[in-house]
């Protein structure tokens, strides 16, 4: 489905895992990494955030993650995730 929508001209994808959201179980790592095999576009990743590891994790895969009832529960502060991003070596826009 990736490779179709890139080819219809797609500049990213914004990728959802059902089966991950809502869990704070972490985002589907397997799902990230498969589809950045294929695809030649930026993806982005949804579904599933509930630790800074996690971003971490995803972030080796995508370009980038979403996340919204982590930060708006306050479960995550954005700017400690910030700084734990930038310890790992993952580019963060300040």
């Amino acid at each position: 489905m990736g490779e179709e929508a890139e080819e219809l001209g797609a500049g990213e994808l914004l990728v959802t895992s059902i089966d991950a959201d809502g869990t704070r179980a972490g985002y589907d790592v397997n799902l990230y990494m498969a589809i950045s095999e294929v695809v030649n576009v930026p993806i982005i990743a949804s579904g599933g955030a509930g630790r800074v590891e996690h971003f971490a994790e995803v972030l080796r895969y995508v370009d980038a993650a979403l996340a919204a009832s982590v930060f708006h529960m306050g479960l995550i502060n954005i700017q400690r995730l910030k700084a734990y991003l930038m310890e790992a070596g993952i580019k963060v826009r300040i």
